[in-house]
């Protein structure tokens, strides 16, 4: 069942906080700008929202989608007009702003200790389309779009989209899209493996929580650390990682949970995880 908001959340918070069972759902929640993320309230609202899901142990999966016919409009265009927000002041004070402002995003959600899926339901642009590539999975609606179209307005990615989209989609396809800025659609998303599912758009969220269940059913503390581990394994040294893995492995030999899994395949019965 996907989750619905609580009675006192409203639709004017930037980002709706929801929990169902052991999965969060994550929502942008700005129409008027078709959900961008450079303004300081939304960046706040997804710092504080990956500390309270990092320091809350019910929670196995998170799910982030975008409110209206947009996942995310990335920057906020009207601000780079008017020079106001992040995009105002010297080019000294724009840097200070970038590291201040949007840069915790892709920090708080790298930080993020369990899984994380995107439910990409429209286009995703510029930092919207970064923001995806952020994420551990994607499920794609439809009429999703993708675009690194930072270089169409004559930017470049300054909220880490040269880190991410690289190890999503390869080294060519990534420069293919930082160069051209050009949008590619869902199909192609499916098959340059930027996504691993695309459904009709009513589908998206019901697709969305079809794989976080199937994440959900185990152990949590053995989620957390196979997660930690796929992390340190994007950038360390294999000695260190397997040394890392010995670790990790020594303490979820001690769980409960471990005990439990092992004596339900032996009982041929459903396990019943604790997070012990």
């Amino acid at each position: 069942m996907a989750a619905t908001p609580t009675a006192t959340e409203t639709h004017s918070e930037p980002l709706i906080y929801a929990q169902s069972g052991h999965v969060v759902t994550l929502t942008l929640n700005r129409h008027e700008t078709r959900n961008a993320i450079s303004e300081d309230d939304m960046i706040d609202a997804i710092e504080a929202a990956c500390t309270r899901i990092n320091q809350d142990h019910s929670v196995r999966v998170v799910i982030i989608t975008g409110a209206g016919s947009a996942f995310s409009s990335g920057g906020n265009v009207k601000d780079m007009q008017d020079k106001s927000g992040m995009f105002g002041g010297t080019a000294t004070e724009i840097r200070d702003g970038y590291r201040r402002g949007i840069q915790r995003i892709p920090l708080a959600i790298h930080r993020l200790e369990v899984p994380i899926i995107a439910a990409v339901n429209g286009a995703a642009i510029g930092a919207g389309c970064d923001l995806t590539m952020m994420c551990d999975m994607r499920v794609a609606s439809e009429k999703a779009l993708f675009a690194e179209s930072f270089v169409k307005v004559g930017l470049i990615p300054g909220d880490g989209g040269a880190w991410f989209l690289p190890r999503v989609v390869g080294v060519s396809r990534a420069n293919e899209m930082a160069f051209t800025g050009e949008p590619v659609n869902a199909a192609t998303a499916l098959a340059w493996g930027m996504v691993s599912r695309v459904v009709a758009p009513d589908e998206l969220m019901n697709a969305a929580n079809e794989l976080a269940a199937r994440i959900a059913v185990n152990p949590p503390s053995a989620l957390r650390m196979t997660k930690k581990l796929l992390k340190e394994g994007e950038h360390t040294q294999l000695e260190s990682l397997l040394e890392m893995s010995a670790s990790l492995q020594a303490l979820a030999h001690q769980t409960k949970d471990h005990a439990e899994a092992v004596d339900a395949i032996i009982g041929r019965r459903p396990p019943h995880f604790t997070g012990e």
